[in-house]
């Protein structure tokens, strides 16, 4: 083991500058067994650093290299697994557990005893060991020669701690003596015992050289100690003479002391003088109010611009001084307290004086707006507050003032100006609507006219006289439209244009006027009351009116200052108090409007729609998008009720009896409404409501033509059916609406295919025997008979064709023609003007038949020489000098 230690020490750690001091022959617990070796080492340098170093022998030869090296100090602990018995297992915790079988337990014990001394020594780190015997840890190890391996007893582990530690190597010096000592004695190295003996030898005899050398020296010393008594002698005296300096110094130092403490006290009092300069120049700088703001603002003129100047100073002065912050212990101050108690009056003498002015200027100008109201009687004009808000605003720095000082006085302004302006406006807007009133209805006597009563706006006139009426010709309709207006009951559709032009200039006025009042005031408000007023809102107008609604909901808590949010709501609360008419008038004239002419929602829902979207865009949250928004709800709904009370007209319709239909009085309703809707919804935002009501309404004009239709007994089904989805077809064509394409393909198919039905069912009469002759033809045919054997049945002879045909000459065919013709005519309207249409389909239909029945006649009769009286060129000279004669 010794060889091995030494081989290890010589290749592997002295080459890093490390010091082998333990070792043990290992293997690794349950595996195959690979011998290794575990090595205590320590590196040679300062500061000392320890490791745990297992090395292997390589595969390759029969040299030792180092694997693996763990630094001591990672350690965790050492476990030996029993502290009775011999057992050469082991285990140590560095980052992981690494079990270990020893060659023998004495190994094992040594080394785990020199890593405890290791521990000890340089790191005194907690390595906890467990299972180890106390003994081993607090001694040394006594091991023999005869217990362990030879050479072993050499090792540190069998020697004392000290002398591995007080182990120097030998520097080059003592490296070259020795050698020259060795060389002098050439049985140094066969026979150490001889050469230890000769050592001795030769030190004998220089400790007796020693010995000899110092006594030779005796004289030497008692001179010396002479010499030592006369320097104690000069010490002594040296020693007296510091002595009575030390006193000298000492008085000295006693009067430097009170000198000191002089100084001391007299730079503690020039502290304590600047420091109280200090806090009397900070308090006279910061609590003094010059003289003239203090008779601003007992005194000051609160109507001038100077005077109003020079308060508003004073009171920001105020304000800074009472708003100081005061140093630990001003508040103390007799003085101080008396100065603020001064101010606190001032504040409080000159909020009053403040209050009480503003209230006057407030009655003072509701008195004075109202003198002006007389001559916006007549114009459809609301009065300017411009004036006013410029007068008021002058004060808008003292109004913050009041607000940061005494916020119940500021309170009682505020709800002081919301009463008297909620008075003078609410006299102005009713004023302002009244005109629009009678500007709508014309004068007075055409508001009677209307059933109009007063101001009130409310219509006794009916608007649903054409639900009782009867269906009747075009001609008997005018006519009785006529009769109708002379009798004061005038329904939506024969309303002039120029009348709903009219109102949708007023309505628009009325509109463009309330606008700008009420942005004007918002911002007045937010400006004089120093009030947040935007903010940043996203959303539908739906969730707008929603959020605006709760907003109004709520109320503020008096006496307390308002954050952004609540002032925010506080500006609505203010303009919905001063502005309360506002919508209840808004609704009163869209009632009005809606009851002299339905149609008119469509021009409120256009217009109150783009004020919306514009308040909107200034202002999502403000009052005025708020408000129109709710009327806008309003208008949809009359709206809706327009397009509803169409669809129940054209249910409750009724048809004569003794008359033709014509076009439906709702067909014409429906063209007269989109037409009016396209031009009025021209690049409108609401364009998807018209759509919805262009889709309700075709679709009951559609059942309503069906069931007028098969009620009708004077017209054919067929008649009504084409006239009046001609109609439509046209309407919807000329208009172009895009959301009733499908609609329009529909009316146009019913068209096409009533016109179709209408002309074959007229032709079977002008030549109703032959038709029927031809008829038992084919169904002789269709029972399996072959064509060219029909002539031989008895009833479809020659004979029998002969003499069917020579009832039906061209004389009379043209006759029929020209009965079939003046049916028809009776059977048509003029206003669709479509007889020449039918005239021709007719015709064509006319000429099909012949050629069936001329084909017939070729395959059934062949070569019997039998054709029709009259030629297909007939036909054509009968239809068109029918056609010219009438």
């Amino acid at each position: 083991m010794t060889a091995i230690k030494h081989a290890l020490q010589r290749d592997i750690f002295t080459p890093n500058d490390e010091r082998l001091l333990s070792i043990v022959n290992v293997c690794k617990a349950g595996k195959k067994k690979r011998n290794c070796f575990l090595c205590a080492t320590v590196t040679t340098e300062r500061p000392v650093q320890v490791n745990v170093v297992k090395v292997k022998k390589s595969d390759k030869g029969d040299f030792y290299k180092r694997q693996t090296a763990w630094a001591l100090r990672d350690l965790a602990v050492v476990d030996a697994k029993d502290a009775v018995k011999e057992n050469p297992e082991f285990d140590l915790h560095f980052d992981k557990v690494y079990k270990w079988v020893a060659s023998s337990t004495v190994e094992k014990n040594t080394f785990i005893s020199c890593i405890w001394k290791l521990n000890q020594r340089y790191l005194r780190k907690k390595i906890d060991f467990i299972n180890v015997s106390s003994q081993l840890l607090e001694e040394l190890p006594k091991v023999t020669e005869e217990s362990v391996p030879s050479g072993e007893n050499q090792s540190v582990a069998g020697g004392d701690e000290e002398a591995v530690d007080e182990y120097q190597e030998l520097n080059a010096r003592e490296e070259q003596d020795i050698e020259i000592m060795m060389e002098g004695c050439e049985y140094a190295i066969s026979n150490a015992e001889a050469f230890a003996e000769k050592l001795s030898r030769e030190l004998q005899v220089l400790d007796g050289a020693n010995i000899q050398s110092i006594m030779a020296s005796e004289k030497q010393v008692n001179i010396l100690m002479k010499l030592l008594d006369e320097a104690l002698k000069e010490v002594d005296q040296i020693e007296l003479k510091l002595s009575s300096y030390e006193e000298m110094l000492q008085s000295v130092k006693e009067q430097m002391d009170q000198i000191s403490e002089s100084n001391h006290l007299i730079h503690l009092s020039n502290t304590n003088n600047v420091k109280l300069l200090s806090e009397i120049e900070f308090l006279v700088n910061h609590m003094d109010l010059a003289k003239g703001h203090i008779k601003a603002l007992q005194e000051g003129d609160l109507t001038s611009s100077r005077g109003i100047e020079a308060c508003t100073n004073a009171a920001d002065a105020l304000l800074q001084c009472m708003n100081v912050a005061l140093r630990p212990g001003h508040d103390m101050l007799h003085a101080v307290k008396q100065q603020q108690q001064r101010f606190s009056d001032l504040r409080e003498q000159f909020a009053r004086r403040l209050a009480s002015h503003l209230n006057s200027v407030f009655v003072q100008q509701g008195h004075d707006q109202s003198s002006t109201l007389a001559q916006h009687s007549v114009e459809l004009t609301l009065p300017n507050h411009h004036p006013f808000h410029r007068d008021l605003l002058r004060y808008a720095k003292l109004m913050e003032w009041l607000k940061n000082t005494d916020y119940g006085k500021y309170e009682g302004l505020t709800k002081n100006y919301m009463d008297y302006l909620s008075r003078l406006y609410e006299r102005e807007i009713k004023d302002f609507f009244e005109v629009a009133k009678v500007k709508m209805t014309g004068t007075t006597r055409e508001g009677k006219k209307f059933g109009l009563h007063g101001s009130s706006g409310k219509l006794t006139g009916s608007t649903s006289s054409l639900n009782k009426l009867s269906v009747q010709s075009s001609g008997n309709r005018r006519s009785q439209s006529s009769s109708l207006l002379d009798m004061g009951n005038m329904s939506a559709s024969d309303l002039d244009v120029a009348d709903r032009t009219k109102f949708d200039k007023i309505f628009e006025q009325v509109l463009s006027e309330l606008e700008p009042l009420c942005l004007a005031e918002q911002d007045f408000i937010s400006k004089f009351f120093k009030l947040q007023q935007h903010q940043s809102i996203s959303g539908t107008m739906n969730e707008v009116e929603e959020a605006d609604g709760a907003a109004l909901s709520r109320s503020y808590t008096p006496g307390v200052p308002q954050t952004i949010s609540s002032e925010k709501d506080m500006i609505r609360q203010m303009m919905t108090k001063i502005f309360r008419c506002i919508e209840p008038e808004l609704n009163n004239l869209i009632a009005l409007g809606d009851k002299i002419d339905s149609f008119n929602s469509l021009y409120m829902l256009v217009k109150m729609s783009h004020h919306v979207w514009t308040a909107q865009n200034v202002d999502p949250a403000s009052f005025l998008s708020t408000t129109l928004g709710n009327v806008l709800v309003t208008v949809k709904r009359n709206f809706d009720k327009c397009i509803s009370n169409q669809m129940k007209q054209m249910d409750e319709v009724k048809i004569s009896k003794k008359s033709k239909v014509g076009i439906l009085p709702f067909v014409a309703e429906f063209e007269e409404f989109a037409a009016l809707a396209e031009s009025i919804f021209k690049n409108a935002e609401r364009r998807g409501d018209l759509d919805k009501a262009y889709i309700k309404l075709i679709r009951a004009v559609f059942v309503s033509v069906e069931k007028v239709a098969n009620e009708s007994q004077k017209t054919p089904r067929d008649v009504v059916m084409m006239e009046n989805f001609h109609h439509i077809f046209a309407t919807l064509s000329r208009l172009k609406i895009s959301c009733l394409e499908a609609e329009k393909k529909e009316a146009k198919q019913k068209y096409t295919e009533h016109l179709q039905s209408y002309v074959i069912c007229s032709l079977g009469q002008p030549l109703e025997k032959l038709n029927h002759f031809f008829e038992g033809v084919e169904a002789r045919v269709a029972q399996g008979i072959r064509e060219e054997e029909v002539s031989y049945q008895l009833a479809f002879n020659k004979q029998e064709l002969r003499k069917v045909i020579k009832e039906y000459p061209g004389k009379e065919v043209k006759k029929g023609l020209d009965n079939l013709y003046k049916k028809v005519d009776k059977h048509l309207c003029e206003e669709e003007n479509l007889l020449q249409v039918v005239w021709h389909s007719m015709q064509d239909e006319f000429i099909r038949q012949y050629k069936h029945f001329e084909g017939l006649i070729a395959r059934c009769y062949p070569g019997s020489g039998i054709t029709m009286e009259f030629t297909i060129q007939d036909i054509l000279d009968y239809c068109s000098s029918i056609a010219q004669s009438h």
